[in-house]
């Protein structure tokens, strides 16, 4: 089984420059205007231009919104260095939402995306959770 993500953004060029500038992520390419892939992670993650206020699913009239939000699901960015690549998401545009707390072998950091998405940026001691 391969495993994608998928980002809604409401424009693709403001969130092309974020990820591949806070995560080092490239543009691989372009499709049909409104779909950005980007790789250089263990997952591809594409970016879907979907405008603010459009329906966020079509069973409910839920909306998007990208102010931030909270959801039970959330990206982890596994890095060789928190602290070095948290200065660089923060001069990207993320925003820290929490000091570096240390937890079972591993020191993390959770964020904001410009788009109101929380991710973290994790370092593992030994390769994984102890």
């Amino acid at each position: 089984m391969r495993v994608i993500v998928n980002i809604d953004v409401p424009e693709l060029k403001p969130a092309i420059d974020f990820y591949s500038a806070a995560l080092g992520l490239q543009l691989s390419r372009i499709l049909d205007e409104d779909v950005a892939e980007l790789t250089g992670a263990s997952s591809v993650i594409y970016l879907l231009c979907n405008p603010a206020g459009s329906p966020a699913v079509s069973s409910k009239p839920v909306a998007r919104d990208y102010t931030r939000h909270w959801t039970p699901v959330h990206m982890d960015f596994v890095v060789d260095d928190v602290a070095q690549a948290a200065r660089r998401a923060t001069a990207a545009g993320a925003v820290a939402e929490s000091e570096c707390i240390e937890w079972r072998g591993s020191r993390c950091i959770t964020f904001s995306d410009p788009f109101g998405h929380g991710f973290c940026l994790i370092e593992f001691a030994a390769g994984g959770y102890q």
